[in-house]
């Protein structure tokens, strides 16, 4: 395969232009449609849902009046009736003041509105910006309506960053911009992939933005490494096709087991069940592995056409005595015990908050203020209480077990209830008392659920995030112990070490601990003082376990192939690690930069969930990079010694005995 697009190099590129050519036009022609919904079979919320059927679903929209007058007052009755006629307008949409809830004091009411979707958006919020009344107070709220950063905005951040990073670690313009290339070719033709595949499996919303993160981050920095192998080959006297060869041979081996690896941990999603993972690790894996694909096809054929002139337009290179990152290592292996325990100490101490995380779902409440729904959510909870953002379903399967007058009224008395009143023949709304966020209101559906007779089965949203987080509960050693295992394979037969898997996956899981723990200080605890805290969403425990084992493993695939490919030359443990952490520790730090920028501008996005994972992996890339790779790492192998690279051979005199049998 090296050969064929060194040799063939014209075609290679040419394949690659007619395949995202293809892809693209395919994804223009089958676009698939976001599903943000998800269904969990045999889980109670999921089974009033289907109970209830269309009854159970709420308008995805409303309009939230705000008159300290009164909303009877005939100006504002006026004023709100003109906006909703201007509303009605709009193709699609209906809004009906028929349906609107009042709340105790008149001052406030919530007017549902039925649209088509994002199509009307624009046109809705529009109306509403243009809407003046002395004294009164109009906002939407829906998820429809919430301020999302504009597309690409984001990727071009992180690009930008990619870029000075690859200039400052180059110090060459040709070298930067192969990176570059690679990463966006590949990421273009993920996401067109993930869209043309979205027609068979339910993706949600999100999913092209994880292809896009997870791509850029991934895909510059495996092409990082190859070029730089590359450019080392050619400083050493190799030609270029040499250089080629074995820069795809050490570099591009490196690669593919890299990105078989974030693939497979990534697929770890799918225990969640189908409905739940697959979308997901659908997307996760489309980008990966097409930039994998494009650094291990397109970019050998396009150094080979480059060739030397890779470093035209290089600046000068620092030259000098053994690298710091050789110097480092050293004085790390001299107290490898006091330098490996103080790396332990700073991962538990960041790990420590992971111990309080509380799962949910983000709502309106985590928005900014300037954010038309955040102050739709808070004249809610001003006038109908903070539980009026979501309230709770009761569906009475059989009304003659447990009549729905009798249903209501033992729910009314429930503690931590502020109103419950029917809706239709076997259903009751539940307002609590405290908001969707709060603990107290978890301990309320289980009392309901374990107060109220069997025939009675409590949903909403809430509901169903305590039944998606027992779900993951549940599953989650299964999927973890499935990672952990396909990571042990594959590490053990690329080093042929039982050691240095069992090492690897122990210190990945210190960096995840780690992560989650700047997750829950940040947006559970807001110890940043940012505003906006509650629980984590609750796909993202999982998802954020999943994508961080495998970038780790990134690392570690990079780090261990110099160190064995150092350890094979003379079989000197302390030297190979050191020449091994001196030969990656630049281009570790600068595909963890890179990454970091990445995952970072993706925690400044709009969308909460999407924040959490961009934060949450960027605190992980910086961890691994740093304290994992540059202290614990180096000391753990050199308090292991040569014991890093037992792995047990077994022969034919082995498996038979030494004794004649007769």
């Amino acid at each position: 395969m090296i050969r064929f697009c060194i040799h063939h190099r014209r075609l290679v590129v040419a394949l690659w232009l007619a395949l995202a050519a293809a892809l693209i036009a395919a994804a223009a022609t089958w676009p698939a449609t976001a599903d943000d919904d998800f269904t969990l079979p045999g889980s109670e919320s999921q089974l009033a849902a289907e109970l209830l059927g269309p009854a159970a679903e709420e308008s995805p929209g409303a309009l939230v009046v705000s008159a300290p007058s009164g909303i009877e007052a005939a100006g504002t009755r006026q004023a709100v009736a003109a906006l909703v006629d201007r509303m009605n307008a709009v193709p699609g949409v209906r809004v009906s003041l028929d349906a609107q809830r009042l709340s105790a004091d008149g001052t406030i009411a919530s007017i549902p509105i039925d649209h088509p979707g994002l199509a009307a958006v624009p046109e809705l919020k529009g109306l509403r910006d243009a809407f003046q009344a002395n004294g009164v107070t109009v906002e939407l709220a829906g998820d429809d309506f919430a301020d999302f950063t504009p597309g690409g905005l984001t990727e071009g951040v992180g690009l930008l960053a990619a870029a000075i990073v690859l200039l400052v670690a180059f110090r060459s313009l040709i070298a930067t911009v192969l990176p570059l290339v690679i990463g966006v070719a590949g990421v273009a033709c993920g996401v067109a992939l993930l869209t043309v595949l979205g027609t068979f499996v339910d993706t949600p919303g999100f999913a092209v933005y994880l292809t896009i993160m997870l791509g850029l981050g991934v895909g510059i920095d495996y092409a990082l490494l190859i070029v730089t192998r590359f450019r080392t080959g050619l400083d050493e006297g190799l030609d270029v096709l040499d250089g080629v060869t074995r820069a795809m041979r050490t570099a591009g081996r490196s690669v593919l087991f890299a990105g078989l690896i974030v693939i497979v941990t990534g697929s770890g999603i799918l225990f969640l069940g189908p409905s739940l993972g697959g979308g997901i690790a659908l997307a996760s894996g489309c980008g990966v592995l097409m930039v994998m694909l494009a650094s291990l096809t397109l970019l050998p054929a396009l150094l080979s056409m480059i060739g030397t002139r890779i470093d035209r337009f290089a600046m000068p290179r620092r030259e000098g005595g053994p690298p710091v990152a050789y110097r480092w290592s050293r004085v790390v292996q001299r107290r490898p015990w006091l330098t490996g325990m103080v790396a332990l100490l700073a991962l538990t101490v960041l790990a420590l908050p992971a111990t309080q995380l509380r799962v949910g779902w983000s709502d309106a409440g985590n928005r900014p203020g300037s954010d038309t729904t955040r102050r739709a959510h808070d004249l809610l909870a001003q006038g109908f209480g903070p539980g009026a953002a979501a309230p709770l379903i009761l569906a009475v399967r059989d009304t003659v077990r447990a009549p729905l007058d009798d249903v209501v009224r033992r729910a009314a008395a429930t503690p931590g209830v502020a109103q419950a009143f029917p809706s239709g023949e076997r259903a009751a709304i539940v307002v609590p008392s405290t908001g969707p966020q709060d603990e107290r209101t978890t301990g309320l559906i289980h009392r309901l659920r374990s107060g109220l007779p069997e025939p009675v089965l409590v949903t909403g949203s809430t509901a169903a995030a305590i039944d998606y987080a027992r779900h993951s509960a549940d599953r989650l050693p299964w999927m973890a112990g499935a990672v952990l295992l396909a990571a042990f394979v594959l590490l053990a037969g690329v080093f042929r070490s039982l050691v240095l898997p069992l090492k690897a996956i122990a210190v990945n899981l210190l960096s995840i601990g780690a992560a989650y723990g700047v997750v829950v200080a940040v947006f559970q605890q807001d110890v940043l003082g940012l505003g906006g805290a509650g629980p984590i969403d609750a796909w993202v425990p999982t998802m954020l376990f999943v994508i961080t084992f495998g970038l780790s493993m990134d690392y570690e695939v990079f780090l261990l192939s110099r160190v064995q490919e150092e350890y094979l030359k003379d079989g000197d443990n302390s030297r190979a690690v050191a020449s091994g952490l001196a030969a990656t520790a630049r281009v570790i730090t600068a595909t963890a930069t890179i990454m970091f920028c990445v995952f970072a501008a993706f925690g400044a996005f709009d969308d909460r969930a999407l924040s959490v994972m961009g934060v949450g992996l960027a605190a992980a890339v910086l961890v691994d990079a740093t304290v994992v790779r540059l202290v614990l790492v180096p000391a753990a192998m050199e308090v292991l010694g040569a014991r890093n690279w037992w792995f047990p051979t077994l022969t034919f005199q082995r498996l038979t005995s030494r004794e004649k049998v007769t």
